[in-house]
This record gives structure tokens, sequence and C-alpha cells, in this order.
């Protein structure tokens, strides 16, 4: 009845509750997803990746020799495997159905064990004539094959229609999104890197470590090991106090998704960030209930009063509005549920993420009834004990007054409420003010009107296709109306480069490279600070002529850059050009020295088309692109996709 006749203060609580709960619900959910990456695997906390640390960065790609050697030393470590990333999308066929896959990744047999990749039809070691088993995800599998009812091979052709190359599908792989390693298919090998050396860092290392094995001597003992192998290795020679800056280290599987060491922590600071911005909102909402049952007091004293001269106790009072508190929180979490599920797909949409509050093992089902208890516990246990302490002598004869603590209490708890305002306040005005910085910051390119292919011409000698013959292409290309440059490189921007050994003046170190064509920093704008850009003028520039930005002039110690020689990959490359450093991974990532060549024996395939488009012409050259793609790239013409780059920051 108390909670009917005071409806108004009655909805302000429960309003209030249920706007906090519902933010509460949706951090909560999202900090259980974030943290639960990989919890599935049996092996969860005795599974590591490997990683090298060198003087200018870490890294998790190590060379696959180093695998076979630890196992062969180490008896603590039960189980090692080699797992090698997708670096480029391919084209399946099954009749009219195409599947385009994004990151086919590579695994030998002990490292499917190790990170539990279950196919449906079991995991099958490839043996005999059988070099790879190769399985899709279940979504890629019903793309290719929607009403495929069983688990057996399948036939597939690769690239275009007439490309010739086909293979077979083994099967599909359990569904397991939670996983730090995201793949569309899987290529199984029985072993892999038996014919790679210390001088190629391509693969993961995954180890498995017997229970209560000591992770920090094995890291030191790895690290001896490590520098032992590159010092008898005859390709990837380093003096001594090269090998001594180098070491190994193990990251947990527990790590990698939020706090890898080789890596970036951003999802982790922001999940701090979130889970506080929840948890102080709750506090907020608990003290603002807590402030309005306490207000109510005055206008309950005489009912206290009464039920006391009627024999009441103070425990039976204390339950009765501990029970109106309880009724006020479940009726709030009520509330709280559907706004979160009214707000969830938004919120999914903006952390990239698939959350449910009604799929079956969500940890909300025991969470929110322990929520549910303390808040009760927290915000109406003061209330309670103040309104059932009224002595009833004193408030039958008018002569009622809370107490000075529930004043010092109540008013501790408004300059608490009003702080914790002021920081929101204070920390909004700061973020406002650091997304218009980034947004309005010189990024130091442009990729406005910039369209990169989607080229799969690993069908057509890529070697071929990028270091030789992509004049031709860029004849074709720049013939179509509106086409202003085309160029060709082996990473885009925003993606994850090649890193390797440069040397200058006698100072080596490990720095980003970037294989490229002619047009390339004229397509993205990139500004040049000194020298020039690559010029079909000069025939040298096709042999050994280099670009460097201001990271490596800085990193390198030089004065006069332009003319002076860095030695890489078996070349002596003659500086010709300086650019200014450019931000392609955001602003919470310093720039990487980097060199960019258009001959590098080191380098990637160079595959990736960039197309400057001029302004309001970009429907007309999409369309053009579209129909003359078989002809200008017949091996996958008949797939022509592209992808508009977006402003990084």
């Amino acid at each position: 009845r108390n909670l009917w006749r005071n409806r108004g203060i009655t909805s302000l609580n429960i309003g209030g509750l249920a706007i906090a709960l519902a933010a509460f619900i949706l951090v909560a959910m999202y900090f259980t997803y974030e943290t639960s990456f990989d919890k599935t695997n049996p092996n969860y906390k005795n599974i590591y990746v490997l990683g090298v640390t060198y003087p200018e960065f870490k890294t998790n790609y190590v060379a696959a020799p180093l695998a076979k050697a630890i196992k062969q030393t180490y008896p603590e470590v039960e189980a090692i495997g080699l797992v090698k990333d997708g670096s480029f999308e391919l084209t399946i066929k099954n009749g009219k159905n195409t599947l385009f896959t994004k990151n086919i990744i590579v695994v030998d047999y002990n490292a499917a064990k190790i990170l539990n990749i279950q196919p449906e039809n079991g995991l099958t070691k490839p043996s005999g004539e059988v070099e790879r088993l190769n399985y899709l995800s279940k979504e890629s599998m019903k793309t290719l094959f929607p009403n495929k009812k069983d688990n057996k091979p399948e036939m597939v052709s690769y690239g275009s229609s007439n490309s010739g190359i086909t293979g077979i599908i083994a099967g599909s792989i359990k569904g397991n999104k939670h996983v730090n390693l995201k793949f569309d298919g899987v290529s199984l090998a029985a072993e892999l890197g038996e014919k790679d050396n210390y001088d190629m860092n391509d693969y993961s290392i995954y180890l498995q470590l017997k229970p209560n094995a000591d992770v920090a001597s094995l890291e030191r003992k790895i690290s001896e090991l490590y520098r032992y192998e590159l010092l008898k290795s005859n390709t990837n020679k380093k003096s001594i106090d090269e090998l001594k800056a180098i070491s190994t280290f193990l990251d947990p599987l527990a790590n990698l998704h939020l706090r890898p060491k080789a890596g970036n922590d951003m999802p982790y600071k922001t999940l701090v960030a979130l889970s506080s911005l929840g948890f102080l909102i709750l506090v907020i909402a608990c003290i603002n209930f807590t402030n309005l049952s306490i207000a109510q007091a005055t206008k309950r004293a005489k009912e206290v009063g009464v039920k006391k001269v009627m024999g009441a106790y103070r425990s039976q009072l204390t339950i009765q509005f501990l029970a109106e508190i309880f009724i006020q929180c479940i009726i709030a979490t009520i509330l709280a549920l559907i706004l979160a599920e009214l707000l969830l797909p938004n919120f999914n949409n903006l952390f990239q993420v698939d959350l449910s509050i009604w799929q079956v093992g969500n940890d909300l089902i025991w969470q929110l009834p322990v929520i549910l208890l303390l808040i009760t516990f927290i915000a109406g246990i003061y209330p309670a004990l103040v309104l059932s302490g009224f002595k009833p002598a004193l408030v039958l004869k008018g002569n009622f007054s809370t107490s000075k603590q529930s004043s010092w209490l109540r008013n501790g708890l408004l300059v608490f409420q009003f702080s914790i305002a002021v920081i929101f306040i204070i920390g909004l005005l700061i973020i406002n003010s650091q997304l218009k910085y980034m947004q309005n910051q010189d990024l130091g390119f442009n990729v406005n009107q910039v369209v990169y292919i989607k080229n799969l011409t690993l069908f057509n000698n890529p070697a071929k296709f990028g270091s030789v013959s992509f004049d031709p292409v860029r004849d074709k290309l720049l013939k179509i109306q509106g086409i202003k440059s085309a160029t060709v490189a082996s990473f885009i921007p925003g993606g994850q480069n090649g890193i390797n050994n440069y040397e200058v003046n006698g100072i080596k170190a490990n720095i980003d490279f970037v294989n490229v064509d002619f047009d390339y920093f004229e397509t993205l704008d990139i500004k040049l600070k000194e020298g020039r850009f690559f010029s079909k003028t000069y025939t040298t520039d096709t042999v050994n002529a280099a670009i460097i930005n201001e990271s490596a002039v800085a990193k390198y110690g030089l004065k006069n850059p332009i003319g002076q020689t860095i030695k890489g990959c078996g070349i002596d490359y003659r500086i010709v050009g300086v650019i200014k450093d450019f931000k392609t991974q955001g602003f919470e990532t310093i720039v990487q020295p980097t060199i960019y060549t258009i001959k590098d024996p080191c380098g990637s395939y160079k595959i990736q088309i960039l197309l400057k488009i001029e302004q309001n012409k970009m429907a007309n050259v999409l369309a053009a692109l579209k129909t003359q793609w078989p002809q200008i790239n017949p091996k996958d013409g008949e797939d022509f996709r592209y992808e508009l780059f977006k402003k990084c920051n």
C-alpha cells in the first residue's frame, strides 16, 4: 500500500534503478564475453603462444624450426604446434554458389589438437598421398552447399570458373565463435615448416605445457635455445651483441584477446573504461535510491510508531521495509531487462559483438539474482534500519526528527553523487575533445575517392603480375574515364606490413617494408619531405631505388639521407626520397620506420590494386570496372569486388 500511496517517489526510484541496471546488464554481458575467450578449451590454462622480443618490437611470428628444437629439448612441453595465418582472400565455387573466404589458416595436426579445432567428422591426421585436409566453417559450407545434409567430402573449384584449379573440402569445423583465432576455413597438415629456415618468420607457435610447469624458467631456456639456433644458422647470421638483445616470451592463451604482449591492448582499456562506467552508474542509482528512501522516513514515522505500540519488533519492521525495497528492485530488474533488450542491437553494432540476453548458458542467469540481492541490501539496509529505529514515544508526541547520522549520511551521499557526476562530465568533455582532435587531425595521407580492388590473381602468376607486368594492367585501367591513377602494392594502408632487417652505415634494424609500384604515393596523396617519388624516367628505380619515411630517418640517425645506401634482402638500395610520416593504424599506434621499394625479393606479392577516382565519377567508374574486369584480369574477372577506404582514426 505504501508503494502505491507514494507512487511518484516509487516510480522515480524504480525508473532510475531500471535505467542503471539496463546499462549494467549490457556492460556485464560485454565483460563476460570479452573475458571468456577460449575458455571452452579444456587445456586453457596450460596453453601459450611463443613470441620474440627484438630491440625495436615484439612479435608472435617465429621461424618454424624453433618448434621442433623446443619439443626435442624441453620435457615440460607436452605438445607444440604451428599455425600460419591466411594472407589473402580466396574464391571457392560449387556451381553457381560462390564463397569469398577472408582467412584460411594453415595448421599442423598438433596445433589443431592444442587449439581444440574439431571437424564434424573427427580430427584425422593427414597421411599417405593426402598432403592436406581442407575444412570450412559451418557458415561457409552452408554458402557453398545450402542443401547438404551429410558431412562427406565435396569437390570444389578455386578462383574463377575457368581457372581449372579444383580441390576437395573434407568437411566442416564445429562452430565456436568465442575463440581468439578467427578463420573461415582450416587447411590441416601433418607437419608444417619442414623446409623452412631461421630467416623465415612466418608461423605462430603454440605450446601446451604440462601442469605445474615453471613458465618463467622455460622462457629463459627457450631464449637461450633460440639464440643458439640463430648463432649456428647459415641464413640468419647475427653478431653476439645482436643475439643478446633478442629474447623470447610465452604469452598465455588467456592474454591473447585483451592484453597480448605483442599487440594492441586497446580492447582491454576499452573494457576497463566501460566496466568502470557501468559500475559507477549503478552506484549513483543506489545512492539516489538510498537518499530518496531516507527522505521518506519522516512521512512514515507515525506508521512505525503505531506499529511498535501495537507490538511490532524492530526486526519485523526491518524485514518489511527491505521487502518493499526488494519488490521495487524486482520491478526495476524486469524493466531493465526489457530496456536492455531494446538497446542490445545498437550495443552489438557499436562494439561489433553478437550478444544475447536469452541465450543458453548466459551468466546473467546467476549474475542478476546476485546483483538484485546486493542492491536490495546496499540500497535498502540503512533506510530500513533508520525507519525501524524510530522511538514510538517521541514519534507519537510529534517530537520526531531524523538523527544527525542520517543527515550526515544523506549529505555525504549527495556530495559523492555530485562528485561522480562532475567526473563524468569532465570525462565526456575530454573524450569529445579527443574525438574532435582525431577527426580534424591531418593523418598525412588522403584516401578519399580511393578504391581497393580485391584482386585474386594468385592463380595468374602473382610474382610476374606484381613486379613485371602491371604496366599493361595499369594501361587498361587508365583508359576508363574517371580513373586518375592506378598502382599496386604488397600491403594496403591500415594492414599489417612485412618486417625485415635493413642496414644503413653499419646500423642494423628491423623495420617495416612495403613493396610498391609507380604512382603509389601520388594515389594516396602522401607528402614528400625531400628527394623525389619513384618515376619511370629513372630506369634504376625498378632495380635498387628506395623511399623511406621520417621515422626510418630518425631510426638510423641520418642527417642527409638522399643518396645514401640502405642494405636489405640482398640488395644495396639507394635512397631517392623521404616521405612524411602518415598514420594508418590509428592514433594509439606510433608510426613505424618503413622502407618502400619497387623491387624487393623478400617482399610479399604485389597484388593489392589501388585506384584514385575523380570526384563525382565513382559510380560510373565502378560500373565500367565491373564490365571490363574479365578482360583486365581473366582469372577472377567474373568476381570483381572492391572496397572503399575509410579514414583511419
